[in-house]
């Protein structure tokens, strides 16, 4: 038996090839979905030092949806080509039950020939699964750690029981046919009888074939139009919502820092504030740095030296603390019952605590709420990491209702109210804003250790010209550009939004995959009908005409479903005030047509294949 399903399968090398390949490719985008969505994280308290919460959160709506839509085409894929691979053996289960052979033992060959291709496409799927996942791992993070192996086993079990259950029941409807009713082209290509025709007329020749042809074949047609329609669902998602939201959380990470902006303060707390504004790239930061030591305090000369520099556009003088901060709770009521309600509890942390002027302020964050609005107020903006980490609802503590915005924070025995919650790469969001003159009083520091300059021009003179000016009042005073460490954390980010969009080729491709093997079994029923329309003088473009407006119909089908609904859930997922540009609209409109025509150009080879077989050949 096994060499019989062995030679059957090399005989029948390309719909093989295609079933393994399509099986390989669904199976190594859910796992790789799978294993790169949880190094970022799916909730807020698995970031594993990568990303500020609140980016993280968009990320994991982003990928819960991609992954839907991944596993549903998986699953659609998976059925449908298990099913058009034993389809087509149709024809063969009655020339072997005519010969003699029980129906048991036609079962066993065609039942052993499933398992053999669903096996090596699921072990393929995970082998490249895991592959992908080393290969992006070391691009993205730059470092690879192990994954969570289980995900493997969980999706080769899934997609082996899908293929299994969908390839099995044309095998136990073929074995119950007779040898006569298998041997029918009715039967063993799908086709629905249809009513009586007219002769066609030889106006319109092309499209009434090809119409036809896909009038007989409705049940597998709408299969066919149901998966694609996903596909394109799954594109439109991931293009549109992908670079939008992409666009978007890179101008939260870029707007944090004004361009041509510059730290001078001591070397080391300003080599370790890069480090902080970089961790959300990956940098290591020094845990035991100490930030209240006098000796990093600025001199007010040097200050005032700044101001009236031609070159120097803005001084945010800031103080720079690291702190242990603590939930302050509050209370709301519920407007229905007028019930007094608990909002919060009393969670604690750490936070880098940054003291600034809100009138000469660099930076323009993304928030909820509003910034300060004096200098000697008891406001604070607290980062989104913050915010998702200490302020969260949470029922195994009990807390059923909590906003950063209804509570407050506490530290150095003073409470702040929480006016604002930013996104902040500084310290990944954990990171807390304050009037400067406040926290200089109750930490009784009376100088900021940390300037942020906006230049006029950042050229390498200017910057030198700067440094030499500062350090013939304080030595220790250093100057670093933070253009570098946005441009990474920018960078970084885009990577890992890029990676993520590239899982849907892979759906794509096998979509794709799928196509040509449909295309086949189309060619293979009407190859006798365009080998008596070429001897009568059909030219052979005639045949890839007919067969190109099929697909081509398919096609344009599935793509408007799949626009239609996919730019509907884009517009539910997309996240406040999003960042969509001309540049932006033009890449999705690129995109999405490129990916057309790539299908449709790929399902035209069955059809150039015929075309350019010999009328002989293509009869016997």
């Amino acid at each position: 038996m096994s060499n019989f399903s062995s030679n059957d399968l090399r005989r029948r090398k390309l719909q093989t090839g295609l079933t393994v390949t399509t099986l390989t490719l669904s199976v190594a985008s859910t796992l790789f979905l799978l294993l790169f969505a949880s190094r970022i994280g799916f909730n807020a308290t698995s970031t594993a030092g990568t990303l500020t919460m609140g980016i993280t959160s968009v990320f994991s709506i982003f990928t819960i949806f991609i992954g839907v839509l991944v596993f549903a085409i998986g699953a659609v894929l998976t059925s449908f080509i298990s099913f058009l691979m034993m389809a087509q053996r149709t024809r063969d289960f009655g020339l072997i039950k005519a010969a003699g052979c029980p129906n048991s033992l036609v079962a066993g060959y065609f039942t052993n020939e499933l398992l053999t291709t669903t096996l090596a496409g699921c072990t393929l799927g995970i082998v490249f699964g895991f592959l992908f996942d080393y290969v992006a791992t070391n691009i993205v993070f730059s470092s690879y750690t192990l994954p969570n192996l289980w995900f493997g086993p969980a999706v080769f079990a899934a997609f082996f029981v899908l293929a299994a259950v969908f390839g099995l029941r044309p095998i136990l409807k073929a074995s119950k046919m007779s040898p006569a009713k298998a041997l029918s082209p009715i039967d063993y290509n799908g086709l629905i009888v249809a009513n009586k025709r007219k002769p066609m007329s030889r106006g319109g020749l092309t499209w009434r074939i090809s119409l036809r042809s896909l009038s007989r074949r409705q049940s597998a047609n709408i299969r066919l139009v149901i998966l694609l329609s996903i596909v394109f669902i799954l594109l439109t998602v991931s293009v549109a919502g992908g670079l939008i939201t992409r666009d978007t959380t890179i101008s939260w990470v870029q707007n944090s820092v004004n361009p041509n902006t510059v730290v001078i303060a001591a070397s080391g707390l300003g080599n370790q504030y890069i480090q902080l504004l970089t961790k959300f790239s990956g940098a290591q930061i020094n845990n035991n740095f100490i930030y209240s030591t006098s000796s990093l305090a600025i001199p007010q000369s040097v200050i005032a030296q700044l101001n009236s520099s031609p070159n120097v556009g803005l001084v945010d003088q800031r103080l720079v603390l690291d702190e242990h901060v603590s939930e302050v709770s509050n209370f709301t009521v519920d407007y229905d019952t007028q019930a007094t309600l608990s909002v919060g509890s009393n969670r604690q942390g750490d936070s880098i605590v940054i003291g600034v002027n809100p009138s000469t302020l660099d930076g323009n964050w993304s928030l909820e709420g509003q910034f300060l609005s004096a200098n000697n107020s008891l406001e604070a903006v607290v980062g989104d990491s913050i915010a998702q980490s200490m302020y969260s609802v949470d029922p195994d503590l009990n807390i059923n209702q909590s906003n950063p915005l209804v509570e407050g924070i506490s530290f150095e025995d003073t409470t702040f109210n929480i006016v604002g919650v930013c996104i902040d790469p500084i310290n990944n969001g954990l990171v807390t804003y304050v009037p400067i003159e406040t926290l200089m009083n109750i930490t009784g520091i009376d100088s900021p250790n940390l300037l942020l300059v906006q230049l006029k021009d950042s050229s390498s003179s200017n910057i030198t010209q700067i440094k030499t000016m500062i350090q013939s009042i304080d030595p220790n005073l250093n100057v670093f550009p933070l253009n570098n460490a946005i441009q990474k954390d920018t960078n970084f980010l885009s990577s890992t939004w890029q990676t993520i969009m590239l899982v849907p080729l892979f759906s794509l491709a096998s979509a794709a995959f799928c196509l040509v093997s449909y295309m086949i079994i189309m060619v293979d029923e009407q190859h006798q009908e365009f080998a008596v329309l070429r001897a009568i003088g059909a030219r052979p473009k005639f045949v890839v005409f007919s067969l190109a407006i099929q697909s081509l119909i398919l096609l344009l089908s599935s793509f408007g479903i799949g626009i239609l609904f996919g730019t509907i859930i884009t517009v539910i997922m997309l996240i406040q005030n999003p960042v969509v540009t001309g540049f932006t609209m033009l890449q999705i409109i690129i995109w999405l047509s490129l990916a057309l025509f790539a299908m449709f150009a790929l399902s035209l080879y069955p059809a150039v294949k015929l075309a350019k077989t010999s009328i002989l050949k293509i009869m016997t």
